[in-house]
């Protein structure tokens, strides 16, 4: 069975082909239907058999914190004991660990990492990773993450999409000084970035502790007055109102949502922005989970994605959030993957591109061990995907 996921119809509608055949020519999906349909001037093309198995477009992972220092396994046991997120973080650790971790590393050790994520991304038919800077929280260290992206998307298959999060925390140097990081991000870094075209888009995280609702809208703002996308952290920990803070910026997305009010939900459905469900990070820190019944009712599109970070959410397993957006959230297994593919790739502008099998698309997909798209979710395994192609090459293949 083929599952081309197209944007048309509902969450759950991802349009599956029975005996399907899928013809691509160089990097270019050229036709796609039921098997016994297949043209014949393409009849002659060498062929590959799927052995029955279930074939989906690539999967994108939206919403991740690909580059980063160190790990913070410690925290995981205090937070299991009962410590809380907040409590952590105000003592030093949490996002601020991490920043030490990474400005103490070399670009060379951080983009190493990153490759073998992207490696172990790809065996799990991942083909497209939005990635954040956000753990170097100064200009020289924030476009040197960045970098650390671009020298990683030389050298991988698999797609990156480079997000600006400057905004993910106060720097230490700053704590007294919120204004001035504020007018360092804005003025200095962002131009910086956009000049370099290091980043797609900017992304703020709107929270208690973090950044408030003003602060978010200006540096929102001087990213899309910059030519980039906005994204927010929203509604994580508590209901700040950043989902009607994404909805007033247009933004990309709204990523977290756990305390989503109806207000934030209905905002979302009139702009049509894309809600991010980050499941993985809802189990690590025993959060609500992301109200997707009422998002969907509402007609809001919601994307699945890992949020992989070293603290909240410490694994880039897509088809784990995948599951857990079903077992947590209510999602069937169609709607999550919907969910880690066209949604997914709407979140992060690429809807035109990828996201689906579609003809005159890109020729990313993957081969999946299951008959269809519900026993793959259901029976989980540490990995049933056999193949992954992106742009017309093989880049992973089981032995």
């Amino acid at each position: 069975m083929l599952a081309a996921c197209r944007a048309e119809g509902g969450q759950a509608d991802v349009h599956p082909i029975p005996r399907a055949a899928l013809v691509w020519i160089d990097d270019t999906v050229r036709w796609l239907g039921p098997e016994r349909d297949l043209p014949t001037r393409h009849a002659s093309l060498e062929s590959i058999d799927a052995g029955g198995r279930l074939v989906v477009p690539g999967l994108v992972d939206c919403h991740t914190h690909l580059a980063f220092g160190g790990w913070r396994a410690d925290e995981f046991e205090q937070r299991v004991l009962g410590r809380s997120y907040e409590a952590i973080a105000a003592a030093g650790g949490g996002i601020q660990s991490t920043v030490r971790a990474t400005r103490a590393s070399t670009q060379e050790t951080l983009v190493a990492r990153a490759m073998q994520f992207l490696e172990a991304m790809a065996a799990l038919g991942i083909t497209t990773v939005e990635c954040k800077s956000g753990y170097g929280l100064s200009v020289d260290d924030e476009v040197a993450l960045l970098r650390v992206y671009r020298a990683a998307a030389h050298q991988s298959l698999v797609a990156l999409s480079p997000t600006l999060l400057a905004a993910h925390a106060l720097p230490p140097e700053y704590a007294d000084r919120r204004g001035e990081y504020i007018d360092l991000v804005t003025e200095e870094l962002i131009p910086t970035v956009a000049q370099a075209r290091l980043a797609e888009s900017c992304d703020v995280f709107v929270e208690r502790g973090a950044f408030t609702i003003a602060e978010g809208r200006r540096i929102l703002d001087a990213g899309r007055l910059a030519g980039m996308a906005a994204r927010v952290h929203a509604d994580q920990l508590s209901p700040m109102g950043g989902a009607e803070l994404a909805a007033d910026v247009g933004a990309w997305s709204a990523d977290h949502l756990e305390h989503i009010t109806d207000r934030g939900i209905r905002a979302l459905a009139a702009a049509h922005v894309v809600a991010v469900s980050l499941p993985i990070a809802t189990l690590y820190l025993g959060q609500p989970p992301l109200p997707a019944r009422a998002l969907i009712d509402a007609g809001v599109h919601v994307a699945v994605a890992t949020d992989f970070n070293p603290g909240s959410a410490p694994s880039y397993h897509l088809p784990l959030a995948m599951l857990l957006a079903c077992t947590l959230q209510h999602m069937s297994p169609a709607e999550a993957l919907k969910g880690a593919t066209i949604y997914a790739a709407q979140a992060l502008g690429r809807a035109n591109r990828i996201g689906s099998l579609e003809p005159g698309k890109e020729a990313t997909f993957a081969v999946m061990d299951a008959d269809d798209v519900t026993q793959w979710i259901y029976h989980f395994r540490p990995n049933a995907c056999v193949t992954t192609v992106i742009g017309g090459q093989v880049a992973w293949r089981a032995p």
